[in-house]
């Protein structure tokens, strides 16, 4: 793979991640308790476990992105096919399954969000967990492939 299209992954990668900073900084800072939003009966007991669970959930998501941005520079490096890459990918699989969880905990929060304010949110909920689960089940395989790849390369580097 060319550094070009390693460089532009690093920047999609980057892309990415800023939109997702910018609401943990500035969009979910907007859970104001004092809003009159979240005054109504049936909203003020689920901003708090809603904003907690959306945090609890960036800290994998950038673990993730610092773990890809690592694996394209093993790339650059000619090091795709070693252990660090393989590690790599077992832990953005662990950060995606982490997101999963996460959000599977909190759709009774989004449900009753979405009953009293009938909004799309327990939607949301579900496409981010399939998501992830994609994402984890192909860092999975990847990962599967690499050792095995590593493995054979091992073995035939023993008989020459």
């Amino acid at each position: 793979m060319s550094r070009g299209s390693t460089l532009f992954l690093k920047t999609v990668i980057i892309l990415m991640g800023l939109p997702v900073l910018a609401v943990c900084i500035y969009g979910l800072s907007r859970f104001d308790p004092n809003s009159p939003y979240w005054a109504l009966p049936e909203l003020e007991k689920l901003q708090y476990p809603l904003l907690i669970g959306m945090y609890l959930a960036m800290i994998p998501f950038f673990i993730a992105l610092y773990q890809t941005l690592k694996l394209l520079s093993y790339i650059d490096r000619n090091e795709a096919f070693s252990k660090l890459s393989v590690k790599a990918l077992k832990t953005i699989k662990y950060c995606a399954i982490t997101i999963s969880v996460i959000y599977v905990l909190e759709l009774p929060f989004l449900y009753l969000l979405t009953k009293a304010d009938d909004a799309p949110g327990i939607l949301i909920g579900i496409v981010v967990i399939f998501a992830s689960m994609v994402v984890a089940v192909f860092a999975a395989v990847l990962q599967r492939l690499l050792q095995d790849a590593i493995d054979i390369k091992a073995e035939n580097d023993l008989i020459v």
